[in-house]
């Protein structure tokens, strides 16, 4: 099993959300983050003040997926994700040893 955490725009919530939906992947989490990568934020003009918004408002995405779809679960994240701005996102992929469902006390691949 793996874990994928995407890091996107907070607009591409749904197109991500709804492509991962028609693969089969049946759950995830989504955190409002804020971060910045080499955009290195911006800066904006407020009744007639300049400031520099460092930390720009993201999503992050948790999934667990079996490794016969890790392929097809970042294939469908990039594609939906991608607007070819900068600050699109990034996706990390890690291992996952062990998963339990608290409720049935399921395990691994039943669990997901």
């Amino acid at each position: 099993m793996k874990k994928v955490e995407a890091i996107i725009k907070p607009f591409k919530l749904d197109d991500v959300r709804e492509a991962l939906s028609d693969i089969g992947v049946t759950g995830m989490t989504a955190t409002e983050v804020k971060g910045f990568g080499r955009q290195k934020g911006h800066t904006e003009l407020y009744r007639g003040a300049e400031y520099v918004i460092d930390f720009l408002p993201k999503v992050k995405l948790e999934i667990v997926v079996q490794e016969d779809i890790l392929d097809r679960c970042l294939e469908v994240i990039t594609d939906a994700a991608r607007t070819g701005k900068i600050g699109d996102g990034k996706i990390f992929v890690s291992a996952i040893e062990k998963v339990i469902r608290i409720r049935t006390g399921e395990q691994d691949r039943e669990a997901i």
